[in-house]
């Protein structure tokens, strides 16, 4: 059954409503994962230890009614552990399936970056197919699927870069950053009788999440809006200060961005400003600058480049 788009308003305003009393003063973040979870995408968080990343996904999993799962990488961890493994049953003389600690709902990737490429490598599958395959034989994962996987800044000690097609398989990249002088001091008040987390109860349930995602999934963009994330994204193809630009993949997660944050708007139809909001959240990862861009991060290239685009006129 549809879900009316009032209940749709509803649930996501009870959702933002519930996480933002754990985590302080990010609401634009909170916002943009949440936008990315009913894009059906996976999100990448990259900041420094201890700012609440796994917070922010722990509140998201209990909030939405989700089976959750966390693995805390590290070099030892093996794709076995993440992807499950085949064990000889005594009583049968057959392998029996052991479950993974990915098939669930939300998949907490602790500090990904600590991980071999091989362990990195064995969520490609998951993040895209939505299934894992042991000695030959695909399992599917269970269904609305979200990877949140968090990773300390490249250069840090200990880590490792993730492979560019493991980073393109995630629709945003976000960082929660510090805290302001008052929301630091209510973190530490909120913290004071008991854990916040704690008391975090669902509002809604899977069923509930797959029935929004389908909503989002449904909502109308114009041929000529599809026309001009295109121009947007084979831009960076040929700018002279990216050295790799954006995958067709990066097109489809554009699309799928603006349809969320319209939907969150209250519309059932993608404006120009949506993609424009979408564009740099959804390539900043992707995209790899060349020695010209001097001073100059992705987002600002990405900037440069939509001023350089006419934006069609409703």
């Amino acid at each position: 059954m549809q879900m009316d788009h009032t209940v749709f308003l509803a649930n996501a305003q009870n959702v933002l409503q519930q996480v933002r009393r754990v985590v302080v003063g990010k609401n634009h973040v909170l916002t943009w994962a949440f936008a990315a979870m009913l894009a059906k995408g996976h999100i990448l968080m990259e900041d420094i230890p201890g700012v609440g990343k796994t917070t922010m996904a722990l509140a998201f999993a209990r909030t939405l009614g989700l089976k959750d799962s966390r693995v805390q990488f590290t070099p030892d961890v093996l794709p076995s552990d993440v992807t499950g493994f085949s064990v000889l049953d005594q009583k049968t003389g057959e392998m029996s399936y052991r479950p993974g600690a990915v098939l669930c709902n939300l998949f907490l990737a602790d500090e990904l970056n600590r991980a071999t490429s091989r362990t990195q490598s064995a969520l490609l599958e998951a993040m895209e197919e939505g299934q894992v395959t042991v000695d030959g034989i695909s399992h599917k994962i269970p269904q609305p699927f979200v990877v949140i996987a968090t990773q300390n800044p490249t250069g840090a000690a200990g880590t490792q870069p993730l492979p560019d097609s493991q980073t393109d398989r995630f629709m945003i990249r976000l960082s929660l950053g510090y805290p302001s002088f008052d929301d630091e001091i209510a973190m530490v008040s909120a913290r004071q009788a008991s854990d916040p987390l704690k008391l975090l109860t669902p509002v809604i349930n899977a069923q509930e999440l797959s029935q929004m995602q389908e909503l989002v999934a449904q909502t109308y963009i114009s041929q000529e809006l599809v026309r001009y994330i295109v121009k947007l994204v084979q831009a960076t193809r040929s700018h002279p200060m990216i050295a790799r630009g954006a995958s067709p993949r990066a097109t489809l997660a554009v699309v799928s961005m603006s349809k969320a944050l319209a939907r969150l708007h209250g519309r059932d139809f993608v404006i120009p400003s949506e993609i424009q909001s979408a564009y740099p959240m959804t390539l900043s990862h992707r995209i790899e600058l060349s020695g010209k861009a001097v001073q100059q991060t992705t987002e600002q290239v990405l900037q440069g480049i939509m001023q350089t685009i006419p934006t069609p006129k409703l």
